[in-house]
């Protein structure tokens, strides 16, 4: 990418002129096609439901080869730290020097677009306040089974709309279930790494281990299988949670649902154990979020 020719006037590389070893390229026209990946993020176009490159290969491997945003240097650090791949680099001049020992970390090659705070603004959509923006890669997905081989604790999400409650269970999962935990989601669930929901999730959705399936709620048989015990969250005809006999419990998985509607009766259904968090009169629900972090400091001490 970085050694194809650009437009006339539109590009050039900057290595030598800011003293370093980064494939830095000056970018004054936001319709490179190579800045295609970082155009209009309000659109959400990388949104996993709606990429063109995600690739459906069948019910039980929702298979991703698509590209996500990071945003922010907390958020790109963690990229860098993880197993997804940097296939570039978008930063405002004014916020170069700020960020360049997190770019000398990058592999030698990667492009890093800089270009003025007015055109980062423009080519984004939005007005980027950090300054930085790293296009990943997704690689291959992680299947249901592989997760399950390779975690000891289970978040299950069924049908999960809203970027911030996603990205806040999966800062949750990083903070309060420790190593060993994963999360599985349901096809319906939003992405993950949607830049938003990332953003939420302080990196961590690039840490936690997750896999999609479309098998639901048959996965959850599987899961079982697996040994763990599935104990669904949830207000009906549940058990406060605080009377569960951790010790009991060798691995668990914490089954959550949608806003509003809560866990369907067919996923609540195959459950080992319903449990409730208790509540002052006239409170009926939490927020998904706060709802799993509450289990989860309930359930497991870090």
């Amino acid at each position: 990418m970085a050694g194809a020719p650009g437009r006339a006037g539109c590009r050039r590389t900057m290595s030598a002129m800011v003293g370093c070893g980064l494939n830095v390229i000056l970018v004054d026209d936001p319709d490179l096609p190579e800045l295609l990946p970082y155009a209009n993020q309000r659109d959400a176009w990388l949104r996993a439901r709606h990429n063109p490159d995600r690739v459906d290969d069948g019910p039980d491997a929702l298979t991703a080869s698509g590209l996500f945003m990071a945003e922010g240097a907390l958020v790109v650090e963690h990229l860098i730290e993880s197993p997804f791949g940097v296939e570039s680099v978008l930063v405002s001049t004014t916020a170069f020097e700020k960020h360049r020992p997190l770019l000398d970390r990058l592999e030698p090659g990667t492009p890093v677009y800089l270009a003025p705070p007015e055109l980062t603004d423009r080519i984004s959509g939005y007005r980027m306040h950090r300054g930085l923006l790293a296009c990943g890669r997704r690689g291959r997905p992680i299947s249901p089974a592989e997760l399950l081989d390779r975690c000891d604790a289970l978040v299950v999400m069924e049908d999960l709309a809203n970027h911030d409650n996603v990205g806040g269970i999966f800062r949750n999962v990083s903070a309060l279930m420790g190593p060993g935990a994963g999360v599985l989601l349901t096809s319906r669930t939003c992405d993950p790494l949607y830049r938003k929901a990332l953003r939420v999730s302080m990196g961590h959705a690039l840490r936690v281990p997750f896999a999609e399936t479309g098998r639901w709620p048959g996965e959850l048989d599987a899961v079982r299988a697996a040994g763990f015990a599935l104990l669904a969250l949830t207000t009906d005809d549940a058990s406060d949670i605080s009377e569960i006999d951790r010790g009991a419990l060798r691995k668990i998985a914490i089954m959550v649902g949608a806003e509003g509607p809560g866990l369907s009766r067919r996923a609540a259904d195959k459950a080992d154990l319903k449990v409730r968090i208790p509540m002052a009169p006239g409170v009926d629900s939490l927020n998904v979020s706060v709802a799993t972090g509450i289990a989860m400091h309930r359930l497991w001490r870090v």
